[in-house]
């Protein structure tokens, strides 16, 4: 005797599935309100300042990338999370994006309606060192600018203390072909509990830079280089993680024959998460 396999599902049946996946997806967006509304006044977020925190935001993303798995792509669910994270952030502690555009406006207007959606409001600027004022000005505000090439030191304004700092790099999930592939750095002023410190951030002003010093450092380290004709040097924004560091950084440009005049810790962010095509974690 033969058995006969159930019918497919109808239509409407698996309509009706999604009908009730997003009201509950609704229904736990709306209880995530409730409890953003409780950790205010519990934690009394509007007198601190900004309620940005890189460190809970990178491992959010780290276990968000972890779990993920089906056809929906990888984009497609950091976008709404970092949408989700954005908004529930502004809604703790309103505050404004401030992009430098002085780079091109699309790839950075991409980035930041990416990382953060509309309903934060969206400042444009024509040069990194006024979006970096603004922030500076401000009680919460971010600031989107290139993370590899710039026109000016801007990174210098971050240096005194108490000065706003560098804290994320954006995406922070990478790989072929991403939606907002524009690499940023995000620069605010948050409490010091809240910064991650993966890769360190820091501001170096040397005499006698040079293509070949330039060169030398290269596989030491990512860095930015704006030149500094008054010395006939450099001002330097250099990303330092586990496997070196500044004092290596340091012995590396004398011995490449250029002299370190002064440096400064202007920030951190984590390590990028870097995933293949389909969407898997890459080792």
């Amino acid at each position: 005797m033969s058995i006969v396999p159930p019918a497919p599902p109808s239509l409407q049946e698996l309509r009706k599935e999604i009908d009730s996946i997003d009201e509950q997806v609704h229904g736990l967006l709306m209880q995530r309100g409730d409890i953003i509304d409780r950790l205010i006044s519990v934690k009394q977020t509007q007198e601190v300042g900004s309620a940005f925190r890189p460190a809970r935001e990178a491992e959010m993303m780290r276990r968000l990338v972890q779990r993920h798995r089906g056809i929906l792509p990888i984009d497609t669910v950091e976008s709404i999370w970092r949408v989700i994270i954005a908004t529930f952030t502004y809604v703790q502690a309103p505050f404004s994006v401030h992009a430098d555009l002085s780079l091109g406006e699309s790839a950075m207007r991409d980035s930041a309606r990416f990382h953060f959606g509309f309903t934060v409001p969206y400042v444009a600027h024509f040069s990194a060192a006024a979006a970096v004022e603004a922030v500076a000005k401000s009680k919460g505000d971010l600031a989107l600018v290139s993370a590899t090439s710039s026109r000016t030191p801007w990174w210098i304004e971050l240096e005194s203390q108490g000065a706003p700092k560098i804290i994320a790099r954006l995406p922070f999930i990478e790989r072929a072909d991403h939606p907002a592939a524009l690499p940023v750095f995000v620069v605010s002023r948050v409490a010091d509990s809240a910064m991650v410190t993966e890769v360190e951030m820091w501001s170096v002003r040397v005499s006698g830079w040079n293509a070949e010093i330039a060169r030398a450092l290269s596989p030491l380290a990512e860095i930015v280089a704006v030149p500094d004709t008054a010395f006939d040097g450099a001002a330097l924004l250099i990303s330092i993680t586990g496997t070196t560091s500044l004092d290596k950084i340091k012995s590396a440009l004398i011995e490449a024959g250029a002299s370190v005049r002064s440096s400064a810790l202007v920030g951190s962010h984590a390590t990028r998460y870097t995933v293949t095509a389909n969407g898997t974690p890459r080792s």
